[in-house]
């Protein structure tokens, strides 16, 4: 005789899989590795040292949370590892220790924890942490690192050190109508100026793929977000610039792939349905390419895509399919009354 004591019963649907929060954020983590390692290889082991602040910030920040109103500790899901490692990709390496240490804060504290934890922030937080960072200190943020430059690994770097480093970034020539000095085989390998992980296309890519091998994303983001840039850039260049090279500068210049891939297509903030990804990733490539040319800063990544997550919601509720065998109207009815 089976002892039906201790038999479990659920309701459906019963679904067996070993993957969950902590195996989908370990994805992310090994998808991002390429980058950093460009990262390193590009500016120096300051790049190394600035992502371990931002992460041990994010970690022992979302720590103390859990203990000060005693709520079951988190940071072991790695999502905080995630959220550091992002936020480090969107500094300046020649950003001072403490910068990384003020954009975990608002990142884990204001942006996630707050809101109730993983899976309850309506916006990227390592996406908002940079937003804080830059209307805070937007001097700090915007000095870009020239390529072999020579930073010293512990410390502050002065005025003067960071003028004699900084550069500029392939957008900024674009903004004024002009093709970037750097060549597409520059852009791809990140041999520019820029920020920390989002120099380097092909390396972002490359973990894209991984990830969608992993089937940790899905391709309804990233390609609409980029083939809408694409086609806008392609169509209208600004200046009388040759229009492939132009679109192939847009593309692989800036923050796209790094926001495209690894935050764009974050779970939370991302509508649920085929449809609403695909309607998601096109509003991200339009304000991207809105702000590129007509906003007042020369990359608008970062914003689209905090402007697109408020939006989440909206799309979710008017891309979700109707129920087999409902009546559209009736559904239409409950939702109102629901409203």
């Amino acid at each position: 005789m089976y002892d039906l004591s201790k038999v479990v019963v659920t309701s459906s649907p019963h679904i067996k899989n070993d993957e969950d929060t902590r195996s989908i954020m370990l994805d992310v983590i090994i998808a991002m590795v390429p980058a950093l390692a460009v990262g390193i290889f590009t500016f120096g082991p300051r790049a190394l040292m600035l992502t371990c602040v931002a992460v041990i910030a994010c970690i022992v920040f979302e720590f103390l949370y859990n203990k000060i109103v005693h709520t079951d500790v988190t940071v072991g899901d790695l999502s905080a590892v995630v959220t550091g490692m992002l936020l480090a990709f969107n500094l300046p390496v020649s950003a001072p220790w403490w910068l990384p240490v003020f954009g975990s804060l608002f990142a884990i504290v204001v942006t996630k924890m707050l809101f109730g934890g993983l899976g309850k922030n309506f916006m990227n937080p390592a996406l908002a942490g940079r937003a804080f960072l830059m209307a805070s200190w937007p001097g700090l943020m915007t000095s870009w690192t020239a390529v072999g430059a020579k930073l010293p690994l512990f410390g502050s770097l002065s005025a003067d050190d960071v003028a004699a480093i900084s550069t500029a970034t392939p957008l900024a020539a674009m903004k004024g109508g002009q093709l970037p000095t750097e060549g597409i085989p520059d852009l791809l390998l990140g041999q520019v100026g820029g920020c920390l992980g989002e120099a380097s296309a092909l390396a972002l890519l490359a973990g894209g793929l991984y990830l969608l091998y992993r089937k940790v994303i899905t391709v309804n983001i990233p390609a609409a977000y980029i083939l809408t840039v694409a086609v806008i850039t392609f169509l209208f260049p600004l200046g009388g610039m040759p229009h492939f090279e132009w679109m192939l500068s847009q593309i692989l210049s800036g923050g796209l792939f790094l926001g495209a891939i690894f935050m764009a297509t974050d779970y939370v903030t991302s509508p649920v349905t085929p449809k609403g990804q695909v309607i998601f990733g096109i509003g991200c490539g339009l304000l991207t390419v809105f702000i590129r040319y007509f906003g007042g800063l020369p990359e608008g990544v970062s914003y689209s895509i905090l402007i697109m997550n408020t939006l989440v919601w909206v799309i979710d509720r008017k891309t979700h399919p109707r129920k087999f065998g409902y009546p559209a109207k009736a559904e239409k009815k409950k939702e109102e009354v629901k409203a």
